[in-house]
């Protein structure tokens, strides 16, 4: 029988362990659905794209190159409010219902409140992330760098890019690990428990992980993999990587938390 942790009283959830290597069959599940709904899969997938377009574009213009890393990165930490729909999919595929693109562009009014409110405080976290960067780039006197090729060449030569670039991914770990923990299955669970709040669904979060390190590190690097990669070619990668990431988390949320 398979071992599960319960995290709140009865009948909230019970954390099933898993092994290792169990990343993998999220992916594949996941990439069985993004065959499946291609159309709704790449149209989600484009808005990243675009956004992020649009993003660097924004930056360059104000004479900002040095926050295009940072800004680009922060991803990371809205991309479950932005995979809410993408969530959907999955959920009404395994349920047996119909596709339908424009229904899962609703799919927050499940349970709206909390999905905001878990949105606002992973964009607060963004937020700090990009405050963050903004005073390590500060403390290097690299804020006033004047172009994107310039600071590419100062990143790479400067005698100072080992200590910026240590402690830029020390302190960017410790955040990014802490969202992690926070919202690797937050949306997911207040999308599937309309009757839910914020703070059961991060308790439920906090717990999947903490129970499952090892597999949860592994699906943590594979995320950060798919969505580098996805972004290498002018970010139109993520055309693939983002709905095939969304729609593994949520199968991974289905595999790790019971209700039985």
């Amino acid at each position: 029988m398979t071992e599960t942790v319960a995290v709140l009283p009865a009948p909230r959830p019970h954390i099933r362990r898993v092994p290792l290597d169990r990343p993998w069959v999220w992916l594949t599940a996941g990439w069985r659905d993004l065959v499946a709904v291609p159309g709704v899969s790449l149209a989600y997938g484009l808005v990243p794209v675009v956004a992020g377009w649009l993003a660097v574009l924004l930056m360059l213009r104000l004479d900002l190159p040095y926050l295009v890393l940072p800004l680009s990165a922060g991803f990371f930490f809205v991309g479950p409010f932005l995979a809410v729909g993408l969530y959907e999919v999955s959920r009404r595929r395994e349920a047996g219902s119909v596709d339908d693109g424009g229904t899962t562009l609703l799919a927050w009014r499940r349970n709206p409140d909390q999905i905001a409110l878990m949105g606002l405080l992973l964009l607060l976290f963004h937020l700090a992330w990009m405050r963050l960067a903004q005073l390590l780039f500060a403390l290097f006197e690299w804020q006033t760098v004047s172009s994107w090729d310039r600071f590419t060449d100062v990143i790479w030569t400067s005698s100072r890019s080992l200590p910026f670039l240590a402690l830029g991914i020390t302190l960017g770990g410790v955040l990014a690990a802490v969202a992690f923990a926070i919202g690797a299955f937050s949306m997911p669970y207040l999308l599937d428990r309309r009757d839910s709040n914020m703070f059961e669904a991060i308790a439920t979060s906090v717990a999947a992980v903490r129970l499952n390190l090892r597999p949860m590190a592994l699906w943590a690097g594979l995320i950060v993999l798919l969505v580098v990669l996805g972004m290498m070619p002018g970010l139109l990668g993520l055309l693939v990587t983002v709905p095939l990431v969304a729609y593994a988390t949520w199968h991974a949320y289905r595999d790790v938390v019971r209700f039985d």
